[in-house]
């Protein structure tokens, strides 16, 4: 399937606007614009697409996003004059001071992964707004270790070559693999460069809820044509950010030997014996075999 030049219209977003209750518009407008103005320059066709995703947004979404995207477009030097005609005719004046969207990452990787199908096909459809070069492919000995491990319904060690060969944590590539609507696995197959018939040998024995689902596997097949690959590589990198901004709760093995070291040097303290004995002697005691106290 061929590419389209610009991503479709965004006309269906007013079908998308309140799925399960929640609106993805306003997230979308105000992450997409910080990650615009993040690029101290952009193409003409970036541009273009820019300005086509905002204008079809702009009258779609609440006061509140349309100042905060006017302020940050109002500082950004080559921000585009339609969308800020736009935005003023639309009463969005002063907003400096309103606070910048959340990190830019973890927004983004939380409203794709919350999302249905439809609202992750059209946010990746429009990360080209942003998306830098496409990455150089996967080395083939990839491909076929990530195929060979899908051939043979090993999820896990699908999983494991994959956190490799994308630079993200075990956890996060897990969740890739597991994602049943299957968008994940289309983005990291494109951001490797993986060949569109090995993507649907996958999509047909990775994940049993995508392989038995005619419809998902047709679909996943047209997102992965429709999606470039640097938009896909951008998205995992965004995931990558998202996932190393999340807490720990404990560091796990990189750090055993350090903190056994530290053990043996500073022992930890025993606790006082004299809170246990304290207690000791509050309780009868029992004379041996009598079972009487004193």
């Amino acid at each position: 399937m061929a590419k389209p030049a610009v991503p479709p219209p965004l006309d269906s977003l007013v079908d998308l606007a309140c799925r399960d209750g929640v609106d993805i518009r306003p997230t979308l407008l105000r992450v997409l614009t910080d990650l615009y103005v993040e690029q101290p320059r952009h193409s003409a066709e970036e541009e273009i697409q820019y300005v086509e995703l905002a204008l079809g947004l702009i009258d779609k979404v609440d006061a509140a996003t349309r100042a905060a995207v006017m302020a940050r477009l109002s500082a950004y030097r080559g921000a585009p004059a339609a969308v800020l005609r736009h935005l003023e005719s639309r009463g969005a004046g002063a907003a400096a001071e309103l606070p910048r969207t959340p990190p830019d990452d973890k927004a983004l990787a939380d409203l794709f992964f919350d999302a249905g199908a439809a609202d992750r096909r059209l946010i990746l459809v429009n990360l080209d707004v942003v998306a830098g070069r496409a990455p150089a492919p996967a080395p083939e000995e990839t491909i076929q270790a990530l195929e060979a491990a899908a051939l043979a319904h090993r999820a896990a060690d699908f999983a494991r070559v994959l956190a490799k060969a994308l630079g993200v944590r075990d956890a996060l590539a897990r969740r890739i693999v597991d994602d049943e609507q299957g968008e994940p696995l289309a983005v990291a197959a494109k951001a490797l460069g993986m060949p569109p018939a090995v993507f649907q040998r996958v999509l047909l024995t990775l994940n049993p809820a995508i392989a038995r689902s005619v419809a998902r596997v047709h679909a996943l097949s047209a997102l992965y044509d429709d999606i470039t690959a640097a938009a896909a590589a951008h998205m995992v990198d965004i995931w990558r950010k998202a996932a190393a901004r999340r807490p720990t709760h404990a560091p796990h093995l990189w750090d055993d030997e350090k903190r056994a070291a530290r053990s043996l040097a500073h022992p930890a303290p025993r606790p006082a014996p004299r809170r246990q004995n304290d207690w000791l002697q509050a309780q009868p005691r029992a004379r041996a075999g009598t079972g009487r106290s004193d």
